[in-house]
């Protein structure tokens, strides 16, 4: 007997060039036979629009970004718009390389019943040699706390409180977490829970270093760090310090071992990705430099055609606009909204 589908809405917000190819066609159809609800937010050009909604299962919502939400970040666009068009209370975001299994599904789902945010992690399946190299960051960030996917569980409940979340960042995941913790939604964030995610290609993966280390000017004393990189080195290779330079990288990449162990980690990851994980760090001291000139020169760095200066917002910030959209009473009208994009929206400078 096949078991009726869970009470749950996934979202996946969708840029593309070009038709999305039969494997996701496919992963589609097989989350439209286990949960309730799939929205895809296809903000893809019409041809493309078109050509998606020929090809993919009837049992999916397809609809393009509501333009009322329309934001700097596109996937925030897309992920505010299927906030607004969730029946349900249980919600997944997910880009659309990420590849849930049975298990996560129902795991990430079980823990959305007791807390409103569910960081899971991403892991590369398969693991060409720059996949590799990035799963070194992920070691890292296991080792001290926990990754940042690309995906998380929501409950739609607390982005109505919130009124969604700031669509102007670059970081949007941890735009989402702080508005989520400082409105005093729970989360957690299990090393355990397992989201298979297909490797970016090799000239995708070069073009996002600059990026993504821009995010990190979001968090100051993480952004200092990674700057520290690379005088250290040099100082290192000036003064002919080979030895404290191999204890360096022999000691990041005990670190990412550490990171790889948590968790049960070594079922999902290869030794050689600790490896890695030193060439990680040197490509971020190098890349931190180059995203605080283009800060200092062209105030951001370039998205979507433009430039984009904010990585996320200040918690203090979000706490001050929390309060005055509290004190607005705009919090108590959103909690009892009707299931439409009523109480999401982006938030206001």
């Amino acid at each position: 007997m096949t078991a009726p589908p869970l009470d749950a809405t996934y979202i996946l917000p969708l840029r593309s060039d070009a038709p999305m190819d039969d494997e996701f066609a496919v992963y589609l159809q097989w989350l439209a036979e286990r949960l309730d609800e799939v929205v895809v937010v296809d903000g893809s050009d019409a041809d493309v629009f078109a050509a998606h909604g020929a090809a993919w299962p009837r049992a999916i919502r397809h609809v393009a970004p509501e333009p009322a939400l329309a934001c700097a970040n596109g996937k925030v666009h897309g992920v505010l718009t299927g906030f607004g068009l969730a029946s349900h209370d249980r919600c997944i975001v997910a880009d659309d390389d990420v590849r849930y299994d049975a298990e996560s599904l129902q795991r990430i789902l079980d823990l959305l019943v007791d807390y409103d945010l569910v960081r899971p992690q991403n892991y590369f399946e398969p693991v060409p040699w720059h996949a590799a190299w990035d799963t070194g960051r992920s070691l890292l960030n296991r080792a001290f706390a926990a990754d940042y996917p690309g995906t998380l569980g929501v409950r739609r409940a607390v982005m109505r409180r919130t009124g969604g979340y700031d669509g102007n960042v670059l970081f949007e995941n941890l735009e989402l977490l702080r508005t989520v913790d400082v409105a005093g939604g729970t989360s957690a964030a299990p090393l355990d829970l397992y989201v298979r995610r297909l490797p970016p290609t090799a000239d995708h993966f070069w073009g996002q270093r600059v990026r993504q280390a821009y995010d990190e000017i979001a968090r100051p004393g993480r952004m200092a760090m990674e700057l520290s990189v690379v005088p250290l080195v040099a100082s290192a290779v000036l003064t002919r310090r080979w030895g404290r330079l191999a204890a360096g990288v022999a000691g990041v990449v005990a670190v990412a071992e550490v990171g790889r162990r948590r968790g049960r980690g070594t079922a999902v990851f290869a030794p050689r990705a600790s490896l890695f994980a030193p060439l990680w760090v040197s490509e971020r001291g190098v890349c931190s430099w180059l995203a605080l000139l283009a800060r200092v020169r062209r105030g951001g760095v370039p998205y979507a055609g433009g430039i984009l200066g904010r990585a996320a917002t200040p918690r203090r910030k979000l706490r001050r606009r929390l309060q005055a959209r509290s004190q607005d009473g705009v919090a108590v009208a959103a909690a009892s909204a009707p299931a439409s994009t009523a109480g999401i929206g982006v938030p206001t400078h």
